[in-house]
């Protein structure tokens, strides 16, 4: 698995449409700030987005996807002079998946939804992107979004058999190619390990330890699959990912350890050899060095009931 397959794969992602929105006239609409994250598509006419703590509308046209990677109210509006009324309202009355607002023509048309994600997402992936990533219609790439929406308005247009599944699927799809997107046209707005994936050398080395994350890796045989000296990937590395290559293996193996221990039932020490430990003890000082707690601790809280 290359790094974003296997992060994405690791946070259990899963999307969630929502009622498509049907727009005409004047109008505007309030939206609280979404769990996970928050993405529209407007296949058709123009609106702008105003997202909280941020200075500049966004003018979105037809063929424009938007990804919201924060907690943050937003606004989309026809004008800068609508009155905004509260969104939630609007889509509680939608008929047959569809929500109307202004004055009930069909001048713009946006699809949307969110994403959620397993535990610890936003330090692995979200942390890494700004609060709103923007791909306009003519960004190169796009037209294989165009592609994944049509074939989501499809599936929901029909409602043929699974069509909500295969639509959520394929906006997981959609995901991926916005993120693709993202990291081609702007890898300077990235941080993290997926500022990593834009550098040849370190993508090399990160997908090296995606691969084979048990094996005891050393910086040089790192540097080797990049083609460069070990002192040159160390400095990339720790410019481009904020940390050092081995240090990067360490908290990924700590991810791993953390997956095991929420979904199956086998020995810390059997856990600690699947990801590279040679003994429990090994493990048990990596993960409370990452995490703050032991790996039994953070086993038994995982495990608690929760609620009332």
């Amino acid at each position: 698995m290359d790094p974003l397959e296997d992060v994405l794969a690791l946070l259990d992602t899963r999307s969630h449409l929502s009622s498509s929105l049907v727009a005409g006239g004047r109008w505007a609409l309030n939206f609280e700030a979404p769990a996970g994250v928050k993405f529209n598509a407007v296949r058709r006419g123009a609106c702008s987005l105003e997202v909280e703590g941020e200075r500049e509308a966004i003018a979105l046209a037809a063929g424009d996807c938007y990804l919201l990677t924060q907690p943050r109210r937003f606004t989309l509006r026809s004008d800068p002079g609508a009155f905004a009324v509260d969104a939630e309202h609007v889509f509680s009355r939608a008929e047959g998946g569809v929500a109307r607002a202004g004055d009930g023509s069909d001048e713009v048309l946006l699809v949307g939804g969110r994403f959620s994600f397993g535990d610890r997402a936003r330090s692995l992936l979200l942390e890494g992107l700004p609060a709103v990533v923007h791909v306009p219609a003519g960004t190169a790439g796009a037209d294989t979004l165009q592609w994944a929406l049509a074939q989501i308005d499809q599936e929901l247009r029909r409602g043929e058999m699974a069509s909500a599944l295969v639509a959520e699927h394929l906006a997981v799809v959609m995901l991926v190619h916005v993120l693709r997107v993202h990291l081609a046209r702007e890898p300077h707005a990235v941080s993290g390990w997926l500022a990593g994936l834009t550098d040849p050398a370190v993508a090399a080395a990160l997908t090296s330890m995606h691969r084979r994350p048990e094996h005891r890796w050393t910086v040089a045989e790192l540097a080797e699959t990049g083609a460069v000296s070990r002192s040159t990937l160390a400095a990339r590395f720790k410019d481009m990912v904020g940390c050092g290559p081995l240090d990067y293996l360490t908290r990924w193996r700590v991810e791993l350890a953390s997956r095991h221990l929420r979904e199956d039932t086998g020995t810390i020490a059997t856990i600690a050899h699947a990801v590279g430990y040679g003994s429990e003890s090994a493990l048990s000082t990596a993960f409370k060095r990452v995490t703050g707690s032991s790996p039994r601790d953070y086993r038994a809280a995982f495990r608690q009931p929760r609620g009332g």
